[in-house]
């Protein structure tokens, strides 16, 4: 747990200029790759086909102006100044809109929610109680009285997140085919083509090949490499603005986006397919957010990633107004636009900064998948975190190879720019639509503004973000139906495993069997109790899982200490550790039968097995020790009482408890600052010594020392771990949409994904699994 301490240490910590800074410098490597390198494939985009650059340069100064500003309407007001504020306790993306929204109306996203989470010191719920007439109240009424309403809001952010996947897919592709197509310029004619794909599919295969030594190790060369390369386009703007032409200034005006929409029209209007994709990348200002800050991320884009652009896009602009050959296709691409001499050393940069956008772009995509994963909404996938240092350093392999085969497919099926650009925009302008959407009701929910505030952020950038969404999807047989079939695949898979897994979690619920039928058990009935303690893993927060009562049925034995423990996810993104353990008791404490409830954020890192286990029993031996109250029954609601208490981790503070086992040295410092009347309790069976070491200042009765010695012999006996394995089937009568959702969809996910990640690293010859079927 001390990798979780200190990165919850680190999240939350004042922020000074130095820190700041920093943070500003490694920003522009991580969140600005993708957004840096547009200027690649902007214009060659643009001109590819719709229009033509004519003797007038309306259509260039129309294109230049059209960038300029989108460029400040969309990255620098909508988000830098606006959505970036909409964090979830400094984390960033549609998701964290998502949740945020979830815990202001109370819309319990996950089916294991419960009153208690409400408690947890990042919860943030909404406190205040809007009048019963305002258009807010109705509204979170709304939402929260009406499941359709509700369903069609995961939809949207899952469509969102199914975006950002396929960005993950395409991105990669178009960064590098475009880097890599600067050698046509330096070959023969036509020969580049025999360069231009190997290239570029070699240049994949690495990236993705490299990913599972994680970003760390090479990660503070990004930011280096994307300075270098904005400095070198912003120089080389210059540069053509001072010698082609000083007057293109005048084209930021938006009198020649009226100019250039009055002569193209139609051909205009489609252009905005290319024009568009001076914007990627924009969303990863707020995705990434939570490496970062909301200042850090708004320092490098306003002081540095905003200007040079604006002066790299000038600057080819000025050398394009001067040149109006139009006898080869690249004519208005990025490189000739660079002087000769330098377009070699161009090129490398380029490659380099194309690899740190992309590299971006894939974090992310593992980012996303990992808060859907713990959401609910995607199969368990293997998560493993690359770095111990760096929070949100993780790799994923299963997602890894199938975006590495995806991205060669596009790039060998595709082999231009053109396409791969209509493809890239219409899924970065879907998810930038689904942000907008989403924020209108943080705006009116969460920061409690009036609907007319509401209602011009929707008109001023959903206007805006519609035209050139309706400009992308017209080139639905041109390459936008890419992201739309990938994102229907993906958005398949998470809805019938969110449906799965709800279902499941119903049918639990249904079938949980009473406090009483299991404090009934004894040995009149043939039931015996075992040493050691018998960990039954569940997803009820209460209730007794029909998989337990399945399991006494067939074997008539459990443990002398029974824990039922509950790993489950809330909507927030971190869970402090001093939060995390929710203990309670089942029935009279002469039974040893305790719930344990450990709750994680959506961007918090699960602990190792060894220290969990040593956490979990010392939160238990805590809870004993502080005396707390017997649960009461729990079969009459699916909410667990009131009486379950919040344990701290583990600590050394000389007023609570301490557990030590054989082998472990007992810092002295530590142990001089122990009262010295302390008492110790310990096991008379010296198998595996375990004690517990108790504070004179705290008394405790002799029912609760009897209760803390029973512990440490199930403790030293040794731990037990039960798991369900379920076999899901429709039930009979059920439509054929649901058998086939369940029988085949759902179960091809179940079958094909990890087991929770609580069961992943458990020794296999403590670990019971018990088959049940459930018919769903």
């Amino acid at each position: 747990m001390d990798f979780e301490s200190r990165i919850y240490r680190n999240h939350v910590k004042s922020e000074s200029w130095k820190t700041i800074f920093s943070l500003v410098y490694q920003s522009l490597g991580v969140v600005y790759g993708d957004l840096s390198t547009s200027p690649l494939y902007v214009y060659k985009s643009t001109f590819s086909e719709d229009i033509v650059h004519s003797d007038t340069n309306e259509e260039i100064y129309g294109v230049l102006s059209l960038i300029f500003w989108t460029l400040t309407l969309i990255p620098l007001l909508k988000y830098v100044f606006i959505v970036l504020r909409a964090d979830d306790d400094g984390e960033g993306g549609t998701f964290a809109l998502y949740t945020l929204l979830c815990r202001h109306a109370k819309l319990n996203p996950l089916p294991s929610c419960q009153s208690a989470d409400e408690e947890l010191s990042s919860y943030k719920k909404d406190l205040t109680s809007p009048s019963p007439f305002s258009f807010r109240a109705r509204l979170k009424s709304m939402l929260e009285r009406h499941k359709t309403l509700q369903r069609l809001l995961l939809v949207l952010a899952l469509l969102g997140a199914c975006m950002v996947i396929g960005d993950g897919i395409l991105t990669p592709s178009l960064l590098v085919f475009s880097a890599v197509s600067g050698v046509e310029l330096a070959m023969e004619k036509h020969h580049h083509k025999y360069v231009e794909l190997p290239a570029a599919c070699i240049i994949l295969i690495a990236l993705f090949a490299l990913q599972h030594y994680g970003t760390h190790r090479v990660g503070f060369l990004f930011a280096p490499v994307v300075i270098t390369w904005l400095l070198c386009i912003a120089s080389i703007g210059v540069y053509n603005i001072f010698y082609w032409n000083v007057h293109v200034y005048k084209a930021l005006s938006p009198y020649y986006i009226y100019t250039f929409l009055k002569k193209t029209r139609r051909q205009g209007w489609m252009s905005l397919g290319g024009i568009l994709l001076c914007i990627t990348g924009s969303e990863a200002m707020f995705a990434d957010l939570g490496h970062f800050s909301q200042l850090s991320v708004k320092i490098a884009f306003t002081t540095f990633i905003y200007p040079s652009l604006i002066l790299a896009y000038m600057g080819q602009a000025a050398y394009l107004s001067q040149h109006h050959d139009m006898e080869n296709d690249y004519s208005v691409g990025f490189y000739v636009s660079v002087p000769a001499s330098l377009r070699w050393p161009v090129l490398v940069i380029a490659i380099l900064a194309a690899v740190v956008g992309s590299q971006a772009v894939i974090t992310g995509t593992f980012s996303i998948i990992k808060q859907c994963t713990a959401l609910g909404c995607f199969p368990r996938v293997t998560i493993v975190h690359t770095s111990s240092k760096i929070h949100g350093q993780i790799y994923i392999p299963e997602i890894n190879w199938i975006l590495m085969t995806l991205c060669l497919a596009i790039t060998i099926g595709f082999r231009d720019t053109r396409r791969m650009g209509n493809a890239s925009g219409l899924a970065v302008i879907t998810v930038m639509l689904v942000t907008t959407c989403l924020m209108s009701l943080v705006i009116i929910l969460c920061w409690h503004r009036s609907i007319l505030v509401a209602t011009i952020f929707v008109l001023v950038f959903g206007t805006i973000e519609a035209l050139y969404f309706s400009a992308s999807l017209i080139k639905f047989l041109e390459g936008a139906w890419v992201p739309i079939v990938i994102s229907c695949i993906f958005m398949a898979v998470m809805c019938v495993w969110h449906y799965g897994i709800r279902k499941t979690y119903e049918f639990d619920v249904q079938n949980k069997v009473s406090v009483d039928w299991l404090l009934g058990l004894g040995p009149s009935l043939g039931i015996v109790r075992v040493r050691g303690i018998g960990l039954i893993h569940t997803e009820l927060v209460s209730g007794i899982p029909a998989i337990f009562s399945h399991f006494v049925t067939n074997l008539p034995a459990f443990h002398q200490v029974l824990i039922f423990l509950c790993v489950k996810s809330v909507p927030i993104p971190h869970v402090q550790p001093n939060e995390r353990f929710l203990i309670g008791q089942i029935g009279p404490r002469k039974y040893r039968i305790y719930r344990c409830i450990v709750r994680y954020g959506y961007r918090d890192v699960h602990g190792d097995d060894v220290q969990f286990e040593n956490n979990l029993v010392y939160s238990i031996a805590e809870f004993i020790r502080t005396g707390k109250p017997t649960l009461p029954k729990e079969n009459e609601t699916d909410e667990p009482s009131p009486e379950m208490v919040v344990v701290a981790a583990p600590s050394n503070h000389p007023d609570r408890i301490k557990l030590c086992e054989d082998g472990e040295q007992e810092d002295p410092e530590n142990t001089s600052e122990m009262p010295s009347s302390s008492k110790e309790i310990q096991s008379p069976r010296p198998v595996k010594r375990v004690r517990f070491i108790v504070p004179e200042s705290h008394k405790i009765d002799k029912v609760a020392r009897d209760e803390l010695r029973d512990l440490m012999e199930a403790r030293e006996a040794g731990v037990a771990y039960i798991l369900g394995h379920s076999y899901v089937r429709a039930k009979q009568g059920s439509s054929l949409v649901r058998r086939t959702v369940i029988n085949v969809g759902y179960d091809f996910l179940r079958r094909n994904s990890n087991a929770p990640t609580f069961a992943l690293s458990l020794p296999q010859t403590s670990t019971l699994e018990v088959g049940m079927v459930y018919q769903i």
